[in-house]
């Protein structure tokens, strides 16, 4: 376990998170929360730590976040943590705009988001498709 999970941890059970609801986050056992939890001395009556639970933190690392007046909140306290966590939940991704295309050079069918004019399926398909040349790797 990281530094960072623990310091997430920590936060977590401040709010009043469930085991459960840890595990579920970091993809980890249940008990394996519930242990490192309970050696940390952050068990059942837990009720806060370093960090105020009413604060709000970041959703990676559950550093204190400063929010700017007259801005949108922030989530993340920096690109680095941003990147993690999105790359750590694909499945939260709600990409609107899946484009399903057919390469025009091998005939394969590929998705794309956000560009609904793609016609190859990769860099190799269109040099050989549009230039008739194999791809240079």
């Amino acid at each position: 376990m990281t530094g960072t999970q623990k310091q997430r941890i920590i936060y977590m059970r401040g709010k009043g998170d469930s085991y459960a609801a840890i595990a579920a986050d970091f993809g980890i056992s249940e008990n394996t929360v519930k242990s490192y939890c309970r050696r940390n001395n952050l068990g059942a009556d837990y009720k806060g730590g370093q960090i105020n639970p009413t604060e709000d933190a970041c959703g990676q690392c559950g550093k204190p976040l400063q929010h700017r007046k007259g801005s949108k909140k922030r989530r993340f306290c920096s690109d680095g943590c941003r990147l993690a966590w999105w790359s750590a939940h694909p499945e939260n991704i709600n990409q609107k705009t899946v484009y399903n295309f057919e390469c025009a050079h091998c005939g394969t069918g590929f998705t794309a988001y956000g560009n609904k004019g793609r016609k190859y399926c990769s860099h190799g398909c269109y040099v050989a498709g549009r230039f008739g040349k194999a791809a240079a790797i």
